[in-house]
């Protein structure tokens, strides 16, 4: 349940500091947070230094080390909170999603984190033409179905909450690049479910601050234009050959529902308009 009293700042763990993982520990730095961080590029170890965040070099694609293992260990040794943030490999040869995180969710219970956040996904919801609320995922996909084991290593236990976020866009990420110049574009009139930057570092924070934990929540901005209109706009602004869609009938697309997580947190979002805040890319 949430806990809006004041409390000690838990100790922090990001395990991956990437595009959302770096801004969301500078975030809990700025808070008063004490934040530990992995990197799996040498070179931006002293950037999360100089963020003050306590850096480690850790990659889990791969062969998994001895080394690796060790490094986690020590990550997670004296951490409160877990923030899991590495996204699934589109490699074809890579190893299975929830294979890849198992090393993970055995550290955490070995070295006693109280809570893990999982950085979770939307697209374990199946592609219909209606609202989905959390619990909506089906194994519609090998892809859908990897995800969900994925959860399920961490969703068991009432300490822990995940966060399937939408689409993510924002500075250095703008939704013009994503279709941009494609022609015959399928389900033009399928809705966008998108979440700026902002708001997902805003929520992952305010989820740690209140303690909200034991949840599954849906994270996505509120407006839902269609793809025929969204992304040719988002091609233009950026100067950029806008994409041609297929104008067929089918409504098709689903749209996520973030209902749960904005009356939980009551979290105000800063752009909920996902076109006026390509401004904001």
């Amino acid at each position: 349940m949430v806990n809006t009293s004041q409390s000690p700042r838990p100790t922090v763990a990001v395990l991956g500091c990437g595009w959302l993982g770096l801004p969301l520990a500078k975030a809990l730095v700025a808070e008063g947070y004490t934040v530990a961080g992995t990197t799996t590029t040498p070179t931006r170890v002293l950037t999360l230094r100089d963020a003050g965040i306590r850096p480690y070099l850790l990659s889990l694609g791969g062969k998994f080390t001895a080394t690796d293992r060790d490094t986690l260990h020590t990550l997670l040794s004296g951490a409160d909170v877990l923030v899991l943030n590495v996204p699934p490999r589109r490699s074809a040869t890579a190893s299975s999603y929830s294979n890849l995180l198992q090393p993970v969710a055995e550290a955490a219970q070995e070295c006693g984190v109280g809570h893990v956040l999982f950085v979770s996904s939307t697209s374990v919801y199946p592609d219909e033409p209606r609202a989905m609320r959390e619990n909506d995922a089906h194994a519609s996909s090998e892809a859908a179905s990897d995800i969900l084991r994925a959860e399920e290593l961490f969703a068991p236990q009432p300490h822990n909450t995940v966060v399937r976020l939408a689409g993510l866009f924002g500075p250095q990420r703008p939704p013009g690049r994503f279709l941009a110049g494609r022609h015959d574009v399928a389900q033009a009139n399928a809705p966008v479910n998108l979440i700026h930057l902002t708001d997902c570092v805003g929520l992952l924070t305010a989820i740690i601050r209140q303690q909200a934990w034991g949840f599954t929540f849906n994270a996505c901005a509120i407006s839902h234009p269609m793809r025929g209109d969204f992304y040719p706009k988002a091609a233009q602004q950026l100067g950029l050959q806008p994409p041609d869609f297929r104008m067929d009938d089918a409504l098709g697309g689903k749209i996520i529902d973030s209902t749960l997580i904005r009356q939980t947190l009551g979290y105000q979002f800063k752009h909920d308009d996902i076109e006026v805040a390509l401004a904001a890319c």
